[in-house]
């Protein structure tokens, strides 16, 4: 039984009549190798034939096709040697998944730790820093679509009460203004309860320390 011929599924032939080259890519990120040209010495001999047999004719133009058919067979052959010596070559750079079967290369696309190509089992920092990054992206588009107020209240005291309605009209309050713009009450005022002297809240009924009726 003649030798098997192994081949990949990450190659692409470039072999011409001159010669043979093949190259190698690894399907997750397209990079790869090629083998260096190897010229093929019966293809300059078989285009000195193939040129005299297109000037002469009749006799040389049959000793001609018998050349080119002897020329196809000693090129297969020698294609086929090229091949697996190519493959020889290469397979250490590149690596099957188990998983998915993919042809990836060892320098980028193939995590040792798991035995798996990194588009199966991809490397847990890489990932965790691109989280990161994605939420920090977030956050600045976030920041950037907050009104001038939400940022004011961000940098200080978030705690701070955001008074909602003017204890002393009641208007509505659009944003976390200092004035009331209905009746220009100081929405930041504040008293002191008597009982306990905890600073009382604008509005507020009852001290939220002591329960003291302020009123």
């Amino acid at each position: 039984m003649a030798d098997k011929i192994e081949f990949v599924r990450n190659y692409s032939d470039q072999s011409t009549d001159n010669g043979f080259q093949f190259e190698f890519t690894c399907n997750r990120c397209g990079n790869g190798y090629k083998t260096p040209f190897k010229a093929w010495t019966l293809g300059s001999v078989s285009q000195v034939a193939d040129g005299a047999s297109s000037m002469l004719g009749g006799l040389f133009s049959r000793a001609a096709d018998v050349t080119q058919r002897a020329k196809s067979a000693a090129w297969e052959k020698a294609r086929d040697k090229a091949m697996a010596a190519a493959v020889a070559e290469m397979k250490p750079d590149f690596v099957q998944c188990p998983r998915c079967s993919a042809w990836v290369c060892r320098a980028q696309c193939w995590n040792d730790k798991r035995g798996l190509c990194k588009g199966c089992a991809p490397d847990l920092g890489v990932e965790m820093s691109a989280a990161q990054a994605d939420r920090s992206v977030d956050e600045v588009w976030a920041h950037a679509q907050m009104s001038a107020e939400d940022k004011k209240l961000t940098a200080g005291d978030w705690r701070e009460t955001i008074v909602a309605s003017c204890p002393s009209c009641g208007a509505p309050q659009e944003v976390n203004a200092k004035f009331c713009p209905g009746c220009g009450a100081d929405l930041k005022a504040g008293s002191f309860c008597a009982q306990c002297g905890a600073k009382l809240q604008p509005g507020a009924k009852f001290c939220q320390e002591c329960g003291t009726h302020t009123a």
